[in-house]
């Protein structure tokens, strides 16, 4: 596996790392299971605690020098890539602050005298994608480092530095070495530390390949095992919904992180035939309206995709849309300029026979579909494998609420796209 530092902004190669020695990464596994044997399991959580905050101090003092990482490896938005850095420091802050509460022995009511404890595993292994380099990352380590449990980390290899900064983040804020070590490991190693009896656990974000391959191997060696894979979400748009503010929802919700977002709103169902028209008129124009840029420019508005195999991957799906019977109205080419960049695109007339019906679109590509009624549009929602999340649009919660029991998906969100 290459681990290297592309900029997506202009496509040229900045950096290449080398994949862990064996002897390094024996080491390494070592090293987490003694420091937990023998250190940061004993710990008091408020010992834990103050280390845990530190890091979230040095992320928010830092905050402009971490940030440039996200936009220089993966060409997020500057704007967005500090909003990333500063939700990685509240994550790990609150688990620094809540962690003593939640970690409190409770008594089961039932009994006279049984109680319930939480207690460290071990050595986990986090395996966690591009997307969200700093997020994907805090959200696993904010938790686990505070019940005690010690972590290597994975990352994606087209985010190296991001991966190298958040690993000297834990070393300056005190954590002992051995607590959260960084290894550019390949598929190869992957395997070996999921099957070492020294690791308990793996947590994984990523593609439903990526997620099935971890599956198979933590249930052959009877590991833990937490998965988040794709996502196919809808955004439904009743009749009542108000026009504009649902419009610019389904802008952020569809072009967030460049549309490359597990829980974003990739496909818009509207209910009503006036309504589709009037919807997709206005999000065509918001669309239209953006401009790409240099990420690190606060005015750019579309980024480019994170590689050029991301971008290569949706030029694919939106060829085999058309083939299929889908139509382009907006977009549908990757734009002559340096990098990685893609047309903001629309497609229609996506049935079910189409390719890319059952596919996650992930980037700044929509499908967008007008249905008759309120049980088709929940119908058309549930026709995805990818049951992460959808959101509804309408002017009555209530109602909104109603139809959120009939999706099958793991959340669903009211008038907010995520």
């Amino acid at each position: 596996m290459t681990y290297q530092t592309i900029n997506p902004a202009t496509g040229q190669l900045v950096k290449t790392y080398a994949d862990i020695p064996d002897q390094d990464l024996e080491s390494a596994i070592a090293k987490a299971h003694w420091v937990f044997e023998t250190d940061w399991r004993h710990r008091p959580i408020a010992e834990r605690s103050k280390i845990i905050s530190a890091a979230a101090t040095i992320l928010r003092q830092k905050s402009e020098e971490y940030a440039r990482h996200l936009t220089f490896e993966m060409g997020k938005l500057i704007n967005e890539a500090r909003a990333e850095v500063a939700l990685s420091a509240d994550i790990l802050d609150y688990y620094a602050r809540k962690a003593a509460h939640y970690l409190k022995p409770r008594k089961l009511p039932e009994t006279s005298a049984a109680e319930l404890h939480l207690l460290p595993l071990g050595v986990l292994l986090g395996i966690e994608p591009w997307n969200f380099p700093y997020y994907q990352i805090a959200r696993v380590a904010g938790p686990q480092l505070m019940v005690g449990n010690v972590l290597l980390l994975k990352h994606a290899e087209n985010v190296p530095q991001s991966a190298l900064a958040f690993a000297r983040l834990f070393e300056e804020a005190g954590a002992p070495t051995g607590v959260y070590t960084n290894i550019f490991a390949s598929i190869p190693q992957i395997s070996a530390i999921i099957g070492d009896p020294r690791v308990c656990g793996v947590t994984i974000s990523g593609s439903e390949h990526a997620g099935a391959a971890v599956a198979e191997l933590t249930g052959r060696y009877l590991k833990r095992a937490v998965l988040e894979m794709g996502g196919s979400d809808p955004l439904i748009v009743l009749e009542d919904a108000p026009l504009e503010s649902t419009l610019n929802s389904a802008l952020f919700g569809r072009m967030f992180n460049t549309g490359q977002c597990c829980v974003g709103s990739k496909r818009i169902i509207v209910v009503g035939k006036e309504r589709g028209k009037e919807f997709l008129d206005g999000f065509i124009q918001r669309m239209t309206a953006l401009k790409a840029g240099d990420p690190e420019n606060p005015e750019t508005t579309l980024g480019p995709l994170s590689s050029e195999k991301t971008l290569n991957t949706l030029l694919h799906q939106i060829a085999r849309a058309k083939q299929d019977g889908g139509k382009i109205v907006l977009g549908g080419r990757r734009i002559d300029r340096p990098g990685f960049y893609l047309e903001p695109t629309i497609l229609t007339g996506i049935n079910q026979d189409n390719a890319i019906h059952a596919q996650e679109l992930f980037g700044p590509v929509a499908s967008f579909q007008v249905v008759e009624n309120e049980k088709a549009a929940i119908r058309l929602a549930n026709a995805t494998p990818f049951g992460l999340g959808a959101s509804i649009f309408t002017a009555d919660v209530g109602r909104g609420r109603k139809i959120a029991t009939k999706i099958d998906c793991g959340m669903v969100f009211i008038n907010q796209p995520v």
